[in-house]
């Protein structure tokens, strides 16, 4: 089946010390971190079209707009909701949006880009698999 516009999925996460912006880094407070919450995002873009793409190929996430508007408390369910507003070419264009029981979580855009997956894979740089390892010449 074809992409087309209006396809859409969800995701849902209860969120738990995992997810809070003091284990992620992104901050001090126990409540649903910002990349946390931008990953559920990227979840539901996902699932919104890699079932109607053909064997071997994928879409990979590049580029996200998003407004963390309002704090999540461990424990809580949030749901985010994606679709497909844009094709152009092999780029995808998606809104977001994530709710918890209070309301409105955050709302942004999410870009992705529909790729072969073994070609995709092979772009990988060898130096990016030497984590922690200072480049060459440093």
């Amino acid at each position: 089946m074809p992409l087309t516009p209006g396809l859409s999925a969800r995701a849902e996460l209860v969120v738990s010390e995992a997810d809070t912006a003091a284990s992620l880094g992104s901050g001090d407070v126990a409540v649903l971190g910002t990349p946390r919450l931008v990953a559920l995002c990227e979840e539901a873009a996902f699932a919104a079209v890699q079932s109607r793409l053909p064997e071997g190929e994928t879409s990979v996430g590049n580029g996200v707009q998003f407004n963390h508007v309002s704090p999540t408390a461990v424990g809580a369910k949030v749901v985010a909701e994606a679709t497909l507003e844009r094709i152009e070419g092999r780029r995808l264009s998606f809104t977001v949006s994530a709710h918890d029981p209070a309301g409105l979580v955050g709302a942004g855009r999410v870009s992705r880009v529909v790729v072969d997956r073994d070609r995709f894979l092979a772009k990988i740089r060898p130096d990016s698999t030497t984590a922690g390892t200072p480049p060459k010449g440093r």
